[in-house]
């Protein structure tokens, strides 16, 4: 009997699309059932399958929910093992992918979203405090192919959706990627090679015109 494998997804959070280049990575089938998050308007689904946060992404796999992205991300490698690992076996690398993953989901979020909803008087403070983070992010990469070496990893993983979202950093924010986070930009540029995050992600054009959207629902000018 096939498993059933069902997604619960927001078509541009950077959680869920963690969860989707997990699954494509391991070559496995599933449901994707999208949530209407901009109208508010969340599933009974959701809030059945994740009463403690309501959030998305939850993978359901077999009837049974797992929530929080990077978790998520960790049971995809544990139940369908055999192929693509995500994470590293030797417990020193995956000690390491681990940290910047949790560093990426602590800091990156909450940084772009002062960036991303910040007036024009807040722009220069958020800018810095957001490229301090991308900056010390780059430092750890330094001249790797991969934040874990020679192979995409879990630290990849969790960061590479936000990939995305450069475009509207740039314009928003007032500044250029490649020339404030070359090799993020190269590094980002090489994980888009892989058929399944370039199929993960979506156009960089759509998330711009949804956070011009979201600007004006928060009523920044």
């Amino acid at each position: 009997m096939a498993d059933e494998v069902v997604l619960l997804n927001f078509w541009c959070s950077p959680f869920c699309l963690r969860v989707r280049i997990s699954l494509a990575e391991k070559g496995i089938n599933y449901e994707c059932k999208e949530e209407d998050l901009m109208g508010n308007k969340k599933s009974s689904l959701l809030l059945q399958v994740n009463p403690v946060h309501n959030k998305v992404p939850v993978l359901i796999h077999n009837g049974k929910p797992i929530s929080e992205s990077l978790n998520i991300v960790e049971y995809i490698d544990e139940v369908w093992s055999d192929t693509s690992p995500l994470l590293p076996s030797d417990p020193y690398q995956r000690a390491q992918a681990r940290f910047w993953a949790d560093y990426v989901d602590k800091k990156i979020d909450d940084s772009q979203s002062k960036l991303l909803l910040a007036s024009k008087e807040e722009q220069e403070a958020a800018r810095k405090s957001f490229l301090d983070i991308l900056k010390l992010l780059e430092e750890q990469l330094g001249d790797k192919a991969y934040f874990g070496g020679d192979k995409f990893d879990f630290a990849d993983i969790a960061f590479v959706p936000y990939y995305c979202f450069f475009k509207t950093y740039e314009i928003l924010g007032n500044f250029k990627m490649v020339e404030e986070c070359p090799k993020v930009v190269a590094w980002a540029k090489r994980c888009m090679e892989k058929e399944s995050v370039s199929k993960s992600l979506p156009d960089p054009h759509k998330v711009y015109e949804l956070f011009v959207e979201v600007r004006k629902k928060f009523g920044v000018q």
